[in-house]
Formats: C-alpha cells, structure tokens, sequence
C-alpha cells in the first residue's frame, strides 16, 4: 500500500516505560567520564536529549568544547549500564498498533533524545523491533528538531516518498509538542505524566496509552 502519511514517534515515554532509572545511567555514564557537579535537571536544559545533556555539563564543568569522539564513549557507557537495569517495558498496545500500520496508509520512523544504540537495546528490550533505518537520534543533532527533520527525510528515502500528505508526531512531553508546533506538524499526545502541561501549552489529541489509539481521530482535522 501507498504511503502518505507518516507519524513519527518518539520513544522513551511514548513507545515504552523507560525512563525510571534512566536518569541514573546517564549520570553514572557522565561521572565516569570525570564530569563532576553534574546539573541533573535535564528537563531544565536548553535541549532534552542525551547527546545535549552530555555537552552542557561537560562544556560546564571542564569549561572547553565537548570533543566529537566523547560522545561515542558516551554512548558506550550507556550502554553497558543499560544492560544492567530491569527490562523496559511496551507501553500498552504498542505491538498491536505498529502492526496495523505496516498494513496501512501511515509510514512512521523513529525520533529519540536518546543515542542509536541505547535506543535499540531499550526497544529490544521491551520486544519491540525497530527499523534503524528509520531511527534519528540526538547523535546527529543537539536538537529535537534536528532529529526529527532528519528522521522525516530518513521515512521519504525509505518508502520512496517525495513529500507526505501529513505528519503527525506523537510524544510524551511538553519538549516533544513544543518540537512539533516549531516543525508546523499535527500532535498526538501519550500517557498521563505530561498531559496538564501539554493541554495548556495547546494539545488538542491524547491518548492515555496505544490501546484505544486512533490516528483518524476528529481532533486531527
């Protein structure tokens, strides 16, 4: 079937209940790297994603630029302290939903905070296959924007698509909404943690997880 629509979705929070924990392996990943005095409000930060995350407090504490290669040690240490925390886990309906699209009208891709393999592994994870042909991270732009342009033009060379009809992103926090409104794209809200900021910062779609998902929905039109 022709693909002319595609949602992107980001991951952690929206596809599965990653974040618990996950803060503390950034951290330990940062501390290991000798960055000390660690400003742990990475809500606050200019940018949330890890890859920023990462910058601002190394920028902050050596007080020099943050040398490209680091980022890749970086991501290493995430990963090894990943392997070490409990399962993540799909956010209810997930399976299901990603599924039906495969069959649908809607392409979708992949637009995290995260780096490419801390992404894989947490998805794998929680049993959920993810296409890293359609996966844009924070390791390619400091930006949310950044990676989900990106992750728009990875979805047009994938199904040879030469512009979509419509693109709608779908999220879990106000960083993710504020992305869209900046990128002029439709909003699906997820989950129940963010929703009170995100309606009053102007999120008309939300679902509490993929169970009753329905990309149609009037709210869109």
């Amino acid at each position: 079937m022709k693909k002319t629509k595609l949602l992107i979705f980001d991951i952690d929070g929206t596809l599965i209940d990653s974040v618990s924990g996950y803060h503390e392996v950034i951290i330990n990943a940062m501390t290991d790297l000798g960055i000390e005095n660690i400003d742990t409000d990475f809500n606050a930060l200019k940018h949330h994603t890890d890859s920023y995350a990462l910058k601002y407090n190394y920028e902050n504490f050596f007080d020099k630029e943050l040398p490209v290669n680091l980022l890749d040690q970086f991501e290493n240490l995430i990963v090894t302290y990943l392997k070490t925390q409990p399962k993540t886990i799909a956010i209810k309906g997930v399976d299901k939903i990603l599924n039906q699209l495969r069959d649908s009208e809607y392409a979708f891709a992949f637009a995290t905070g995260s780096l490419p393999e801390s992404a894989i592994l947490k998805m794998k994870s929680a049993g959920l296959e993810m296409n890293a042909a359609l996966l844009a991270t924070s390791k390619t732009s400091f930006s949310r924007e950044g990676f989900v342009l990106e992750a728009i033009e990875k979805a047009k060379s994938y199904y040879n698509v030469t512009e979509f009809e419509q693109i709608i992103s779908v999220g879990d926090g106000i960083w993710d909404l504020k992305t869209a409104q900046n990128l002029d794209l439709d909003f699906i809200g997820i989950g129940t943690k963010n929703k009170a900021v995100m309606e009053a910062n102007g999120m008309e779609c939300w679902f509490e997880d993929f169970t009753n998902f329905e990309i149609s929905n009037s709210c869109l039109s």
